[in-house]
């Protein structure tokens, strides 16, 4: 079936929706705080979130999964959780906008990847874009000004495992259904978190376990919004529409959380997402197989 016309304003409306789903998710996090251990609260997450694979059961039924792709999808978990994990380790330390700014890395990552396992093409503007993004970083953290926090460091690696879950993700993608790649990357974070989430657990009190069911259905539901978007524009529409959940989570950050407006952040995060968007819109000039996600397509 081929795709229809593009939509341009209801795909922009789409990933709108989509990004304030994803602004739920951050604040519901740092709403609850660090009461519940970070690789807990990540299990919960998932574990709360299984039920929403139910539909996706008879697509696994027909799948007749091959050794190397049960590696792959092992691989993929593995990456997942830890950055699952490093990312709301870093939503108790540093932040809304910081998070939020320092995410806009994965696709980055993805692009330095693709060159590196994929044998995509790294050309000179790419490479112009990767260093305006690392230098976007580098106005973010500001070393030497202020200090990098945990938080900073862990929000680094965070950016480099959801790359590589993506690359995984473009692989599997290739061989078997989308719903087989979001079933199995469920069931395998859900287990890769649970001896971390055991190691220090802390009982967990109703409404804790609320919030997680809450956070578990806005990723589920920003997750679909995003699909939506890009069936209705490409991604060079609605990709330059995810730095609207910067502003968002600036004044969610000072609004609620009374953290102070940092421009340099806004300013950081505005390069890193000009970076993404320009080599989006290089491998659509291109025409060639896009390989670097959306902002919105490395969360959690």
């Amino acid at each position: 079936m081929q795709r229809g016309e593009p939509k341009p304003l209801t795909g922009i409306f789409w990933m709108l929706v989509t990004g304030l789903c994803f602004v739920a998710v951050t604040a519901l996090v740092k709403y609850m705080g660090p009461r519940v251990p970070p690789a807990e609260a990540a299990f919960l997450r998932y574990l709360l979130g299984l039920v929403f694979l139910v539909p996706m059961l008879p697509a696994m039924r027909d799948a007749h999964l091959s050794t190397r792709q049960w590696r792959l999808f092992t691989l993929r978990g593995a990456f997942h959780s830890g950055g699952v994990m490093l990312w709301f380790f870093a939503m108790t330390r540093i932040p809304i906008a910081e998070v939020t700014a320092m995410n806009y890395l994965a696709p980055v990552y993805v692009s330095i990847g693709a060159a590196l396992f994929l044998g995509e093409k790294l050309a000179l503007r790419r490479i112009a874009a990767i260093a305006v993004a690392l230098i976007g970083t580098a106005v973010i953290l500001r070393p030497g000004f202020r200090e990098v926090e945990p938080g900073h460091v862990a929000m680094l690696f965070c950016a480099v495992a959801f790359a590589g879950s993506y690359l995984l993700a473009k692989i599997m993608a290739d061989e078997v259904k989308p719903a087989v790649v979001v079933f199995m990357l469920s069931i395998f974070v859900t287990i890769g978190l649970a001896p971390f989430a055991l190691a220090n657990w802390v009982t967990p009190s109703w409404g804790d376990l609320g919030l997680l069911f809450a956070v578990a259905s806005f990723a589920t539901a920003g997750h679909f919004t995003m699909t939506m978007a890009f069936a209705a524009a490409p991604v060079t529409v609605t990709q330059p529409i995810t730095f609207l959940q910067l502003v968002w989570a600036v004044a969610l950050g000072a609004l609620v959380f009374s953290e102070p407006v940092d421009i340099w952040v806004i300013l950081g995060g505005g390069l890193i997402l000009a970076s993404v968007t320009f080599i989006t819109w290089r491998e659509a000039v291109l025409k060639r197989r896009p390989v670097t996600p959306t902002a919105t397509a490395t969360k959690v």
